[in-house]
């Protein structure tokens, strides 16, 4: 392997081989767990039931409404589903959701293939740490310009991951990361509409794809990421150097059913009585005030990236991890749109991406998401959301991945 060279093609080779650490394989089977959860409640909340019921080409791989189709259309649709409600986990190395995509891409090329839930796992696992290089070789003017890490970083990760079941030799999955590079798309546009989900289905969709075709025998350019005239040079990359490591055991879940731009300020005024506030003032990253700072939504899904709308319902004692409550109605509440104008967002330069400062008059509230959080922890916490998401299900999952149980947990997706 060529671990030392940083070539971010050479790295995505590296991790299409590698043999995860086991805790960070650990973590991913939490990933995978919450992936699940979201997955279901994704599709439970019925918005996207219209568009995935127009998708019915026949196949063997199972998908959350229920149905059955081939492995690039149960991976988009879901890839979509799981992100639907925005809430599954998301790397702030290039603030992107990882799992979301590769677990869509794993599931559904594993039951292809007739693979065991471990390979699955580890393809997923590998898969999310390829979208992350790719996302830290782009760089945030990647990101800042208005490109959807999660869609297009993501897509160089699925294809590893679906590369990585389908036994592509190395020279396919070069080809194969190739294609990608022709596919791989996504825009921030979409924050606060269906779209955004989308752009993860589209990334999961083109990596199976990609993978496909290549072992067909379609070539691409030998370097469609690093070279002339390649991604990363047409999609604003900075080309920054990244060798190759396991990131994911640093991943965060989320814990508020939001966009996790939001969560450090919403775990910083956790337990604070601010219903009386006369003002309210948030400190974050400059990054995110293209992102998540809706000053008035006016829908549910806008809600889910407005500082003043969560810390309003924070304000008011509502559970910003409960689903529900992030509803049209619940976006235009009288009481709710009332306190958003006592919100003021400012961004400050000395705070990393994952931290937050509050101050409600006059008194300092701050919180760090990298903050670590011991396995045992994240367990209970993850498997606490399941529970809420999935209900009884969610413990017979998490059994069926300890038990490495392809078709029981496939059968659980949708039952």
């Amino acid at each position: 392997m060529r671990r030392g060279s940083g070539e971010i093609t050479d790295v995505l080779l590296d991790y299409a081989q590698a043999t995860p650490p086991p805790e960070v394989r650990d973590v991913m089977a939490l990933s995978l767990l919450d992936w699940a959860a979201c997955g279901i409640a994704g599709h439970a909340e019925g918005a996207f039931a219209q568009w995935s019921a127009t998708l019915r080409t026949p196949g063997p791989c199972v998908r959350f409404d229920g149905a059955h189709s081939g492995a690039a259309e149960a991976a988009l649709v879901n890839g979509t589903l799981s992100h639907a409600l925005d809430y599954d986990d998301t790397h702030f190395a290039h603030i992107g959701h990882p799992s979301v995509v590769t677990c869509s891409v794993a599931l559904a090329v594993a039951e292809g293939q007739g693979a065991p839930l471990s390979l699955m796992l580890d393809a997923a696992l590998v898969g999310a740490e390829a979208s992350v290089a790719v996302g830290l070789w782009m760089g945030r003017d990647h990101y800042q310009v208005g490109y959807h890490q999660t869609a297009t970083a993501g897509a160089f990760g699925a294809t590893v991951a679906a590369g990585r079941l389908m036994g592509l030799t190395g020279a396919q999955m070069r080809h194969a990361l190739g294609l990608c590079a022709s596919m791989a798309s996504g825009l921030k546009a979409q924050f606060g509409t269906m779209g955004k989900p989308l752009n993860a289905g589209l990334a999961a969709r083109a990596g199976v794809e990609a993978a496909q075709w290549a072992q067909t025998g379609m070539t691409a350019a030998p370097d469609g990421l690093a070279g002339p005239l390649g991604f990363g040079e047409t999609h604003h990359g900075t080309d920054a150097p990244v060798p190759f490591d396991w990131r994911m055991g640093s991943v965060s879940h989320k814990f508020h059913a939001c966009c996790h731009g939001l969560h450090a300020a919403l775990e910083a005024v956790r337990g604070v009585d601010m219903e009386g506030a006369k003002a309210v003032t948030v400190h974050t990253h400059p990054r995110w005030l293209s992102v998540c700072n809706h000053p008035a939504p006016e829908t549910g899904l806008g809600a889910k990236f407005s500082y003043a709308h969560v810390l309003a319902m924070a304000a008011h004692r509502m559970d910003t991890g409960d689903i529900g409550l992030f509803s049209d109605a619940c976006a235009q509440a009288p009481d709710l749109v009332s306190f958003r104008q006592k919100v003021c967002v400012v961004g400050d330069e000395s705070l990393s991406e994952m931290q937050a400062r509050i101050d409600i008059d006059g008194q300092t509230y701050a919180h760090d998401l990298d903050a670590p959080l011991p396995l045992e922890a994240r367990r209970a916490r993850i498997q606490e959301k399941a529970r809420a998401l999935a209900g009884a299900r969610a413990d017979d999952l998490w059994n069926a991945i300890g038990a490495a149980d392809l078709p029981r947990f496939a059968q659980l997706l949708t039952s």
